[in-house]
Order: C-alpha cells, then sequence, then structure tokens
C-alpha cells in the first residue's frame, strides 16, 4: 500500500491574528531559496529589506540579518530559479508550535525556543 505524506496547509499555523488584514505584509522569498513550505519561521536579509529567507540559527554569509526570526510564510512557495512573493505574518498575531517549520540547523527544542524569543519580540507569540 502507498504511504501518502500530507505537508503543511496554508495558515495551519495561525492561532489567532488582528483584525482585517494588520498582521500581514507581503514578503519576497529570493531566487535560489528552493522551495519553503507553509509555516516556515523567516528572517529579513539585511542587505536586501523585505526580502525574507528561512531563518538559520547563526549569522550566515549571504543571507546576513536572516538569524533574527520576523516571519513566518503563509502558503509555500518555489523560489528554485525566481523570487516569490508572499504573504506572510509578520505582528500582531499567535502561531502554533506544533505547526511551524525551521530552516535545517534550528534543531533542538532550545533553538526553536530562541526563534519563538525573536518572534516574540515582533508581536508574534508562538503557543
Amino acid at each position: 500500500m502507498t504511504t501518502l505524506t500530507e505537508g503543511r496547509h496554508p495558515g495551519e499555523a495561525i492561532l489567532s491574528e488582528a483584525t482585517k488584514s494588520r498582521s500581514r505584509d507581503s514578503i519576497t522569498i529570493p531566487a535560489g531559496t528552493g522551495v519553503v513550505p507553509a509555516g516556515t519561521v523567516l528572517g529579513e536579509v539585511t542587505a536586501n529589506p523585505g526580502e525574507f529567507v528561512p531563518s538559520p540559527l547563526a549569522d550566515t554569509a549571504g543571507v546576513e540579518g536572516a538569524e533574527t526570526a520576523k516571519a513566518m510564510n503563509i502558503h509555500q512557495v518555489d523560489a528554485t530559479d525566481v523570487a516569490v512573493k508572499v504573504a506572510a505574518i509578520t505582528r500582531d498575531a499567535e502561531l502554533n508550535g506544533a505547526c511551524l517549520e525551521f530552516e535545517d540547523s534550528v534543531e533542538t527544542k532550545a533553538h526553536k525556543a530562541a526563534k519563538a524569543d525573536e518572534l516574540a519580540a515582533v508581536g508574534i507569540i508562538v503557543r
């Protein structure tokens, strides 16, 4: 029998957000980032404001600044060959921590807790 694995649904991690679209912004995932699943914790690239990549644990060459988590994309995107605009939670929201996706270097509970603290600094609370 074939085993099927269901991926994350768009917005699955959102528990609550501010009225209207105050919690959301349109951001860009730059070309070369690859497939970014819905619910990925993102950091902003300092050299290119408005561009976000999966937030690594530590400073990473080429994406400096992204080590500080600031957002979560709502939909899965494929930015392998081209930059892609996507809706993201950037403030005033509560997220389900069990539904979040992380960059590969964010492995332990302590690493994930540190990312939750970074998100809290911009008003995104991980439950």
